[in-house]
């Protein structure tokens, strides 16, 4: 197929478009900047922002149609304005959609998050019914919640059949945001084990996680049960969060977390920082905030019995050989 991937500049959109040029697709990427990585795979380029209309609309446009949208591109993080998160992950997904219509794109895959249904309390194998939550603790959340509901109503409307994944704390080698920010901290002394450290928490190996989005598109055709659906996606292995965070600590020849502070401190000392940021007008992301204090204090696994029925979707790389990938990634 011939297939045009956003984001394909970041960690995730690496990946898929790797996937995609190894089994044969055609591949254009929409990215802000060219990558000497992405060089290396003859993909076709067209460089711009997705919250700009106009950029999007000129990636769509091109001698060869476009047979399906892989929509990875989004500002995440934990800290930021309302309006920066609104720009892009939800006016740029509706940029998308309205290309999608405007060129007659059959399939769309949007990149979605878990986090879309977090209340800040224990999610156990919770599956794809569990609701969006009422209050919102980050504007990430928040706007990645608008845009998969767009990308979600949108299914089946002039031709077009989408889908949403849900991966869930992506890792490994060539990461630059997940990875690189634990192991920073603990460098600096700033990790501390948040709650009883009791918790489990599911994660993805980014090779799994863009096997997934082939596997998507793939079953992105009228009447099958993938269409208009969201899916979690994991590992299918919930571990101990703590236990997961030490193990990736001792790839990079560091020691365990040690110091303990209580999900409650923890969270009104993110609730302070957010107020003092606030005031101060502060663009630079706060130690902690109520979102991150809840995330690492709280359990967060799924039921991925619906991305197994739909997509076929099983873990390829087990966890052990993905960190057996990352430490050679780490250590070179």
């Amino acid at each position: 197929m011939h297939a045009l991937v956003t984001g394909a500049g970041g960690f995730l959109g690496q990946y898929v478009v790797r996937q995609l040029v190894a089994r044969g697709d055609r591949v254009r990427v929409l990215t802000r900047v060219r990558k000497p990585e992405l060089d290396a795979l003859g993909v076709e380029y067209r460089l711009g922002v997705v919250q700009n209309r106009d950029d999007v609309m000129e990636a769509f446009r091109g001698p060869q149609p476009v047979d399906c949208v892989f929509h990875v591109a989004g500002k995440a993080g934990i800290w930021g304005r309302w309006y920066d998160y609104l720009d892009v992950n939800v006016n740029g997904t509706l940029h998308v959609l309205a290309a999608c219509k405007e060129f007659l794109v059959p399939r769309l895959v949007y990149t979605s998050s878990p986090s879309v249904t977090f209340a800040g309390t224990d999610q156990c194998n919770i599956d794809e019914t569990a609701p969006y939550p009422s209050r919102w603790l980050a504007h990430y959340p928040h706007s990645k919640a608008l845009a998969e509901q767009a990308v979600l109503a949108a299914n089946g409307l002039e031709g077009l059949w989408t889908c949403a994944l849900r991966p869930h704390l992506i890792w490994g080698p060539g990461d630059q945001h997940l990875i690189p920010r634990l192991i920073g901290r603990a460098k600096k002394g700033q990790l501390r084990r948040v709650g009883d450290g009791k918790n489990l928490i599911d994660t993805i190996f980014v090779e799994n996680a863009a096997e997934a989005h082939l596997l998507a598109a793939d079953r992105l055709v009228g009447g099958s049960p993938g269409c208009g659906r969201a899916y979690f996606l994991s590992q299918g292995e919930p571990v101990n969060c703590w236990a997961w965070i030490d193990e990736v600590l001792a790839l990079a020849g560091l020691p365990p977390v040690r110091k303990t502070i209580s999900f409650r401190a923890a969270y009104a000392a993110g609730a302070a920082l957010e107020a003092a940021w606030w005031v101060l007008g502060r663009s630079d992301e706060p130690r902690m905030t109520r979102f991150l204090a809840a995330q690492l204090a709280t359990s967060h696994y799924f039921d991925l019995t619906r991305a197994r029925e739909d997509l076929g979707y099983e873990p390829r790389v087990s966890i052990q050989e993905g960190m057996e990938r990352m430490k050679a990634w780490l250590t070179k």
